[in-house]
């Protein structure tokens, strides 16, 4: 197990963990060599496990504050939280329901595991109570009036734009005013199927009264406008990702999705990508900016032009 004061030598065989594009690791070593590290590791007392942060007191706290390598000696190579490999910089702060993947000796990784909980059976229960706080901190802010220089009227942002600044505020700081923000997968995709399926009912409800008429006086004109408004930009923003940017295949499906705020094109491009996660980390990029760029756009359009 290396540490501040291990001294390299010419010839010594160094595994690392770091950015799959980051090159500078090896310009700075030597070049990559093919080892069989898996039968190494039976000759040695080093034991690599993942270990699920499960108590309260540990969320919200930066790698550098919980000094594991003095406590423990172990090093944490990897963060994985929701679906999402991270590194473990000193400064990253841990959460509730984080994958963590650390090396060190079987003994020492079995304390480690008792004091950061690694039970499974502490999340099965959701925690609805930062959830629905949330809901109704971004309930209230969408519903208050706001009001920008040169406008006759004050805007809103509505319901799902005042409910999405305050998910990202507290997803942002939350760790640091140690808010327990988790809830389980299973949980998340019930109120999200929930949430897509009551607003395609309403959307439905509201406008299958008069959906028939309009489509035989001449809506399917209009559907015609609709398909090309949102075909063309799509279209020539793949193109030009993936020509002059070039963006792969992965993260170009989270872009696309992302950027219509559609959640079954992420469900489709995650079940494409199963072996990374480039497309659910472009869709998290671009989803809140556009959700808030649809919900702001339209009022101040209708306020402009009055």
């Amino acid at each position: 197990m290396p540490d501040a004061d291990t001294i390299l030598h010419v010839g010594d065989q160094v595994r690392f963990v770091t950015d799959a594009k980051n090159e500078r690791t090896v310009l700075l070593l030597g070049p990559l060599t093919e080892v069989p590290w898996e039968e190494k590791e039976k000759d040695i007392h080093l034991k690599s496990q993942h270990i699920i942060v499960t108590k309260p007191k540990i969320n919200g706290k930066r790698i550098m504050d919980l000094k594991i390598r003095e406590a423990f000696n172990i090093t944490i190579t990897r963060v994985r939280r929701a679906g999402i490999e991270l590194l473990a910089t000193p400064e990253l702060r841990l959460q509730m329901g984080d994958r963590l993947t650390v090396v060190g000796e079987k003994e020492a990784v079995e304390r480690m595991a008792v004091v950061f909980g690694n039970s499974s059976k502490k999340l099965d229960a959701p925690n609805l109570a930062s959830l629905f706080f949330g809901i109704v901190l971004g309930v209230t802010l969408g519903m208050l009036p706001l009001a920008l220089p040169g406008l006759s009227q004050p805007f809103k942002l509505g319901l799902a734009g005042g409910s999405l600044i305050v998910a990202i505020l507290m997803g942002a700081f939350g760790p640091k005013w140690h808010v327990v923000t988790y809830t389980t997968s299973s949980a998340n995709l019930m109120i999200r199927e929930i949430g897509i399926a009551l607003f395609l009912a309403a959307v439905g409800f509201g406008a299958g009264k008069s959906f028939v008429p309009t489509l035989l006086g001449g809506g399917y004109v209009w559907i015609g406008y609709g398909v090309i408004i949102t075909m063309v930009p799509l279209l020539l923003i793949g193109v030009i990702a993936r020509l002059w940017l070039k963006l792969d295949y992965f993260t170009l499906m989270g872009l696309i999705a992302g950027s219509t705020t559609d959640p079954p094109a992420l469900a489709y491009a995650t079940s494409q990508s199963s072996v990374n996660d480039r497309a659910a980390v472009a869709y998290s990029t671009v989803y809140p900016l556009t959700m808030f760029l649809r919900v702001l756009t339209g009022q101040l359009m209708i306020l402009f032009f009055l």
